[in-house]
């Protein structure tokens, strides 16, 4: 399976990936101590903007390549299932402006280390994609899944605490909603692991 040097493709997931991880580094760093939710929301609307931007060249790209790396199908599942780890992202951090949410809580911080920690397992993943490393991928998509397992014991904490502790039900509903927004997310790296495990089949 060769690759070329200077493929648009793994040129352009390589940057998506670089988006990813300094989203979820700021989403991490906002988080731990929010002091403006606009500059907050504003900050990830950009981010996933940057994301949306690399989608569209890679659509554009498979529009007019005839012959492409890997299947044509695995890069637009590749892209998209990237797409939507950043669209969780900004769509926990529009619902914090939404809701006026200023004091994310100790759970909140730890799906957002979860979150950063497999945002780099992805770059990771990505660089060694472009590589052809392939089964060097393996290890980083066993990490993403015991992050993931991570992300679903916590919301099942994090949710119990939550209807033991808060009684206004405003309140509950607003921040159930995102502790459940922060797990999807976890489930959308996931799904990125799923869909390099299956390039890795289909390649190697």
């Amino acid at each position: 399976m060769k690759f070329k040097k200077k493929d648009i493709f793994f040129e352009t997931l390589e940057s998506m990936a670089d988006t990813i991880v300094q989203a979820a580094d700021y989403f991490a760093q906002q988080v731990s101590n929010l002091q403006d939710i606009n500059v907050f929301a504003d900050g990830m609307k950009k981010y996933e903007t940057q994301c949306d931007e690399y989608t569209h060249t890679i659509i554009k790209e498979l529009n007019k390549t005839f012959i492409t790396p890997i299947d044509r199908d695995d890069i637009m599942d590749l892209t998209t299932s990237m797409d939507d780890v950043m669209d969780g992202l900004e769509a926990t951090a529009s619902r914090f402006y939404m809701y006026n949410h200023l004091n994310p809580d100790e759970y909140v911080v730890q799906f957002a280390e979860i979150l950063r920690q497999s945002a780099y397992v992805i770059q990771k993943s990505i660089n060694l994609l472009s590589q052809k490393k392939l089964l060097q991928i393996r290890e980083h998509t066993i990490r993403l899944n015991d992050l993931e397992n991570q992300g679903d014991d916590l919301l099942r904490i994090c949710v119990k605490n939550l209807f033991d502790t808060v009684s206004d039900p405003i309140e509950l509903i607003k921040k159930k909603e995102i502790y459940e927004r922060l797990e999807q997310t976890t489930d959308t790296c996931e799904d990125v692991a799923n869909m390099l495990e299956s390039i890795i089949m289909s390649n190697s």
